[in-house]
């Protein structure tokens, strides 16, 4: 038991699970970035914006979209995570304070239960980095063997 314990908590598995949430979390923000800039164009996001009463809706709107979609590719690639973690957990927590803090808890009323998740799931990555399988990982064993 204690050897299955110690395996289940090997750097090995834990920087496969960082992978798997790193993929999957950088999947839901690109699917929201492209609904910004391709579904609901950013004219679009920024009149939703307005009407929500988020600041600068125009370049809120750009700003937005692009930390979702493009930090979403970086998220999955595993480069520069913690900055687009710190830019996407802040990004969602804006979100939560001005939009649907107010809704109450459950998503289906508009709540913040979603985005608190989403807010939590970056967060892990400004603490934890990307883990082992990453491109953050070859650049960092480049930098200590210098």
């Amino acid at each position: 038991m204690d050897k299955l314990i110690k395996t289940a908590n090997s750097s090995t598995f834990t920087s496969f699970g960082l992978l798997l949430f790193r993929v999957v979390l950088g999947i839901v923000f690109i699917n929201h970035g492209s609904q910004k800039f391709f579904e609901w164009t950013l004219a679009g996001t920024a009149a939703s914006f307005e009407q929500m009463g988020v600041p600068a809706p125009a370049m809120s709107a750009a700003v937005v979209a692009s930390v979702e979609l493009f930090g979403g590719i970086l998220l999955i690639l595993g480069l520069a995570t913690r900055i687009v973690a710190a830019l996407q957990a802040g990004a969602m927590t804006g979100a939560m304070i001005m939009v649907h803090l107010p809704q109450g808890f459950s998503a289906s009323n508009g709540g913040y239960e979603y985005v608190l998740v989403l807010a939590a799931g970056a967060a892990l990555f400004i603490f934890t980095g990307a883990g082992k399988h990453s491109i953050d990982r070859f650049f960092v064993r480049k930098r200590l063997a210098a």
